[in-house]
């Protein structure tokens, strides 16, 4: 790996890591780099999770205040997102290279389509069915579905959990935000254990990316915090939308 690589690599981790505290889809950073460098899809996807989930667990940390009074949540949702992330990563692990190229940029397509309908989606919901403060049926299942679409491929879990965490939840954004990162920590860690043991991750990225989300995760939650939730929903929106052109376009 030559210097500049290395310093791309770094910069796109620390830039990924901050994405990823205040809403989701640091993968669009550090993923497209990846592969612009060489490395092949899958081996990417493996190295790149590996890498991030030091940097959510950075962000977690500091949100560590809006998370105060939501033990229960996290043990009921963080349950949940550590199964599906297991289901996620061995349907990486197993499933042909093929499969997955195919199918992630509809995935993120998809999580796009979630955020920017979803406070018509939210208003729906309640409508039928008012927000609780334990999220009810609906959430627990959403937490393992966004598990394990984060155990497969990690772009854009941020913003399909805090999109049904605001559907479901009676919360202010800030605290469902501080939940967001610390599930999305537990499903990229327990992805990123599977892939240490039982795939082929390149472990310089592993290090560099690591390393950059660190210092992004941090930086990124004391910005995030301070956004109202206007602000927070429109840089969620921005990020989806970026992340779709960006993957869709590969395709081309």
């Amino acid at each position: 790996m030559e210097l500049w690589e290395a310093v791309a690599i770094l910069l796109a981790g620390v830039a990924a890591g901050g994405i990823n505290a205040i809403a989701g889809s640091g993968t669009l950073f550090t993923f497209p780099v990846l592969l612009a460098l060489g490395y092949p899809p899958i081996t990417a996807t493996v190295s790149n999770s590996i890498g991030l989930a030091p940097g959510t667990l950075s962000g977690t940390i500091a949100y560590r205040r809006e998370l105060a009074g939501q033990r229960s949540r996290l043990i009921r949702f963080g349950t949940m997102s550590f199964f599906g992330a297991i289901t996620g990563a061995m349907l990486l692990i197993y499933l042909p290279a093929g499969v997955f190229e195919s199918v992630v940029p509809f995935m993120i397509g998809g999580a796009c389509v979630l955020i920017i309908f979803q406070p018509r989606i939210t208003k729906w919901v309640r409508a039928r069915r008012p927000a609780s403060k334990n999220g009810g049926v609906l959430m627990p299942l959403g937490a393992y579905g966004a598990g394990t679409y984060g155990g497969y491929f990690a772009a854009a879990q941020g913003i399909i959990l805090v999109s049904l965490l605001g559907a479901t939840l009676d919360d202010d954004l800030q605290r469902l935000n501080a939940l967001k990162n610390a599930l999305a920590t537990i499903a990229n860690g327990t992805a990123a254990v599977f892939y240490i043991v039982l795939a082929s991750p390149a472990w310089p990225v592993v290090g560099l990316i690591a390393a950059g989300t660190i210092v992004g995760g941090y930086l990124g939650a004391n910005f995030g915090r301070r956004l109202s939730p206007t602000a927070l929903r429109m840089v969620l929106v921005a990020v989806g939308l970026t992340a779709a052109v960006q993957l869709l376009m590969g395709r081309v």
